[in-house]
């Protein structure tokens, strides 16, 4: 997508809602979405799988662990190898651990091709990918993102976009799930652009403290 696309794109959110005007002049244009080569996708969803109801630094050493003992290489047949009680041991629930192991062998028996996510709806591979017990909505919608560079994800359950989305509108309190729900209706098509500005909202406001 070229640049005067991705400034569409930030004009069509602010004409939209005009409370995005300052995040959108602040952060500039939304981010370039490309999608990722097939090899790479498994690897993204145990990154997401790690992420998880974390703050991103513990997630970042608890990823950089995984990776280690998956001997510098995640694939299907290093988690496998590796198993729960290793994957555990690098600072993983035993539920993410569990579905890391699960994925891989469901990848590896072929219930599961990520291969095939490329052509496939994102409701779709919601269901698909959400067979494997400890993968959730929030798991899938990152994968969607910014592994499949999916336009029109809305993670309304994701904290920070409900809270970069209250700062924006002047808000005492995060907007409810199915509030912002509901208010994701008026920016159908570009909502994963919709949710990057309301984290780099309330980015700049912890910043500004």
């Amino acid at each position: 997508m070229s640049a005067a696309s991705r400034h569409q794109i930030a004009a069509q959110i602010v004409q939209s809602d005009h409370a995005f005007a300052d995040i959108v002049r602040a952060a500039g244009p939304p981010p370039l979405r490309r999608n990722a080569p097939v090899n790479q996708r498994f690897a993204d969803i145990i990154e997401a799988i790690v992420s998880q109801l974390l703050a991103t630094s513990a997630a970042d050493t608890i990823h950089a662990r995984v990776v280690l003992a998956c001997g510098g290489t995640v694939d299907e047949s290093a988690v496998l190898l590796a198993g729960a009680d290793t994957l555990k041991a690098a600072g993983l629930s035993r539920t993410k651990a569990a579905a890391m192991v699960e994925l891989a062998q469901y990848i590896k028996d072929g219930h599961i091709n990520v291969g095939r996510h490329g052509r496939m709806s994102n409701e779709q591979i919601l269901r698909e990918l959400t067979m494997v017990r400890g993968i959730g909505p929030w798991t899938v919608q990152m994968y969607l993102m910014h592994t499949l560079a999916r336009r029109d994800v809305w993670p309304t359950g994701d904290y920070g976009v409900r809270a970069g989305w209250s700062v924006l509108h002047g808000l005492d309190e995060p907007i409810s799930e199915s509030g912002l729900r509901d208010e994701g209706e008026r920016f159908v098509g570009v909502r994963s652009d919709v949710a990057w500005y309301c984290w780099r909202a309330l980015h700049f406001a912890r910043d500004a403290k």
